[in-house]
C-alpha cells in the first residue's frame, strides 16, 4: 500500500457519501407537489371568486370588436350612407 492509498480511499467514501446526499435531495424534490396543484380546488364554491370570473369574462368579451358594426361605423363615419 502506498501513502496515497488511503487518502484516495478517503475520497472514495467521501464521494460515495455525496452521492448518497445527492439522491436523497433528489427524491425529496421529485415527491414536491407543484404550487399550482397545491391550490386547485382551494376557490371551489366561492362566490366571490365565482363574481370574480364572471366579470373577468364579461371585460374580456367587452373588448373583443363585434367586426360587423365595427365596419359600419368606419364606414358611415366617412360620410357614407349606411344603405
Amino acid at each position: 500500500m502506498t501513502s496515497s492509498q488511503p487518502e484516495f480511499e478517503q475520497r472514495v467514501t467521501d464521494l460515495e457519501a455525496e452521492v448518497i446526499s445527492l439522491k436523497r435531495k433528489i427524491d425529496e424534490l421529485s415527491t414536491v407537489q407543484p404550487w399550482w396543484e397545491q391550490i386547485v380546488g382551494s376557490f371551489e364554491d366561492d362566490p366571490i371568486y365565482d363574481e370574480a370570473m364572471k366579470l373577468g369574462r364579461h371585460y374580456r368579451q367587452s373588448l373583443q370588436a363585434k367586426p360587423s358594426s365595427r365596419i359600419e361605423k368606419s364606414f358611415i363615419g366617412h360620410g357614407h350612407s349606411r344603405y
